[in-house]
């Protein structure tokens, strides 16, 4: 048995290799067009080739971790049917290898690219892709959401706080900062404009060329403004630099332990969450989507080829990869406008190809 895993896994994970390669190549030549023109409209603040090309390469663990589950299935879908064709899987199925042998074998196989694909999400594509984005902020402008910039709202016990950030420059320091402070009941007590800020590691902002306006309290008699201006303030509260970087930069790109921790943030200060539980919980079902790959290439291994069919049923599998990952994403916009469970809008693409795997399965394997 030892023998047969050894032949079917290498087999697999060369066609893997081969078919993750020959996409991440073609994302590469395609992000690099884009780049080059970049370089081009930017080439007066010293936005050059090399860094095109260091941004292209720094994006491409995120196109591997998207691309992860489609390779799979292309990749084992080509390896079963060419085993087929050949009749070496006949050989194998009459030297002891029964259908739950096999699909016990593939399955530990996709247990790995399990693992890989988590750690290509969870640590590599997070810090690649938040350091590609800063590099390219560096030359061709800072990262902004919109006109309005980046909401967001910290809860004390004495009042709470509404922050806009309206850019995030290349080494981390936010400009063009407002923070509107409000006491218990709802009331505006003051508001701070801030050219810059720097998250510090005590959970504090160090405020920079600070324009404080003072309100009188609701219960005052005199109505009285207060304006003050300072060249640095420190303001105490509990946003993080990746409670910033989520509302900037792409939830997807973050870390599952930061989506988490963000999530929370949002509830205790009563936020919607549900576009990024969406996301927390596709970072959780992602990986498991290469299980169902391996099981839906499984029945591929006892269909009867005919010269030239082989091909006909790769470029299926194909069509299946990207229907997946259509399926996907659609699921998760819908499910943010409908709002449905995050974790059933997540698990959902998953489901529907598992039921298919399994009808697959048994229909072409156990019943025939």
């Amino acid at each position: 048995m030892k023998t047969i895993r050894r032949l079917i896994y290498g087999e697999i994970l060369y066609a893997v290799a081969f078919v993750t390669l020959g996409f991440l190549s073609l994302f590469f030549f395609f992000d690099l067009v884009e780049e080059i023109q970049s370089v081009g409209r930017h080439a007066a603040t010293g936005y050059q080739l090399v860094h095109a090309l260091t941004y292209v390469a720094l994006i491409v663990p995120s196109h591997l971790y998207e691309l992860m589950p489609i390779a799979v299935l292309i990749g084992t879908i080509f390896v079963m049917a060419r085993l087929a064709q050949s009749s070496e899987f006949t050989i194998l199925r009459t030297s002891g290898l029964d259908p739950w042998r096999a699909l016990r074998s593939l399955l530990i196989l996709g247990l790995g690219f399990v693992l890989l694909t988590f750690a290509l999400g969870d640590y590599v594509s997070p810090v690649a892709d938040r350091t590609a984005q800063l590099l390219k902020a560096r030359y061709t402008g800072r990262i902004t959401v919109g006109q309005t910039g980046a909401w967001l709202k910290e809860k004390q016990d004495y009042g709470q706080y509404a922050v806009n950030v309206g850019e995030l420059a290349s080494d981390g320091v936010l400009h063009d900062i407002r923070v509107f402070e409000f006491d218990n009941r709802g009331f505006l007590m003051s508001i701070m404009q801030a050219e810059s800020a720097s998250v510090s590691n005590d959970e504090s902002w160090q405020l920079r060329q600070v324009n404080r306006t003072e309100f009188p309290p609701s219960a005052a008699t005199a109505a009285s403004i207060e304006r003050t201006h300072l060249d640095a303030l420190r303001w105490p509260n509990h946003l993080s630099a990746e409670m910033v970087a989520a509302a900037l930069l792409k939830p997807e790109r973050m870390r599952t332990i930061d989506l988490f921790q963000y999530i929370q943030h949002l509830q205790s200060n009563a936020q919607a969450a549900q576009r990024y539980e969406i996301e927390f919980w596709k970072k959780v079902f992602y990986p498991l989507s290469c299980l169902v790959m391996v099981v839906l290439a499984l029945p591929f291994a006892y269909l009867h080829f005919r010269s030239g069919s082989i091909t006909a049923y790769v470029f299926g599998g194909v069509m299946a990869g990207i229907s997946f990952f259509l399926l996907n994403n659609v699921f998760g916009y819908i499910g943010n406008l409908q709002s449905w469970q995050p974790w059933l809008t997540a698990a959902l693409p998953g489901m529907i190809y598992s039921v298919l795997s399994l009808t697959a399965f048994g229909w072409l394997v156990l019943r025939r």
